[in-house]
């Protein structure tokens, strides 16, 4: 079962906030985020997704590399798009209840948080100082949108990846967070489902080429 529109609605405005973009707008199809960087130029999520819906977003959607996405039938979206349109990027989105766990770190890491206005960034480095695992968050009334969860491959296997969703929990927490929502791909599902994130459906992604 795809999540309800509020909870959609809250996670484009806390990953728009994440991601430091401006606020998304109501469009009759739901929301357009100008994105405007590198190979996105705006996004589109679908809130309402018939037939007439989707078309309109295609229409609107007319710069290239613009991206929609939405809890619809992939296949059936695509037909509706048009031959300017490919499939990119679904994401998994996956939802939890925010508790705090103690944060620990292997020997010789060190943790970062940046805080400011609902939005948090988090990293982890290496005795050098160097980057070895980060995250951000940001936060929408009571909603926190976990976003750009990496882990450097020479420093994976080493629990870095949780450490870092439970900095970014506590930071949410202290922005006024109760729940939280991210897009996940496959390879990171199992690691969220481990601390606890359960799916809630497939945001089918489909970017204009031309």
């Amino acid at each position: 079962m795809a999540p309800d529109n509020e909870l959609t609605h809250a996670w484009v405005h806390g990953l728009a906030a994440a991601r430091r973009c401006p606020t998304p707008v109501e469009v009759p199809w739901g929301l357009r985020v100008d994105v405007g960087r590198g190979r996105e130029s705006v996004r589109h999520v679908l809130l309402r997704t018939d037939e007439r819906s989707v078309r309109a977003a295609a229409a609107a959607a007319d710069r290239p590399y613009a991206r929609i996405k939405g809890f619809v039938e992939p296949e059936a979206a695509l037909g509706l798009l048009g031959p300017a349109w490919e499939r990119n990027a679904d994401e998994l989105m996956m939802t939890t209840v925010l508790r705090r766990e103690e944060v620990r770190l292997p020997a010789g890491y060190t943790a970062e948080v940046e805080r400011g206005n609902g939005v948090a960034y988090a990293r982890l480095l290496t005795p050098d100082g160097e980057f070895a695992a980060g995250g951000h968050t940001g936060v929408h009334g009571a909603l926190a949108v976990f976003d750009r969860i990496e882990t450097d491959g020479a420093h994976r296997r080493r629990g870095l990846g949780s450490a870092v969703m439970r900095l970014l929990t506590d930071a949410a927490l202290d922005a006024g967070a109760e729940t939280a929502a991210l897009g996940a791909t496959e390879e990171g599902r199992a690691l969220y489902a481990s601390l606890g994130w359960e799916l809630r459906g497939l945001m089918a992604g489909f970017v204009r080429r031309t």
